[in-house]
């Protein structure tokens, strides 16, 4: 295998790995945001908190997405099979 394809795989795995990851770590990022603010402004620390409902979001986020998110993986596999096929 060629160096440049190696590298052209690993682009593509991150790239991809990125693109599935990328709206539940966003979910979590905005709800953690929201709730830090409540917390700033009520001044009640909790971690608890803070924990609880990101999880739930991110949960909820992940099922609601996951027709989308599998599509996306069975088309990467499906793209890097036939790249691979023709490596050979």
């Amino acid at each position: 295998m060629d160096p440049g394809v190696a590298i052209d795989l690993s682009t593509d795995a991150l790239i991809q790995a990125l693109i599935l990851a990328g709206p539940v770590l966003c979910i979590g990022l905005i709800i953690g945001l929201m709730i830090s603010v409540v917390q700033a402004v009520t001044q009640l620390q909790e971690q608890t908190l803070t924990f609880v409902p990101k999880i739930v979001a991110m949960g909820v986020t992940a099922a609601l997405l996951l027709p989308w998110l599998t599509t996306r993986m069975v088309e990467y596999v499906q793209r890097l099979w036939g790249d691979s096929a023709l490596l050979s």
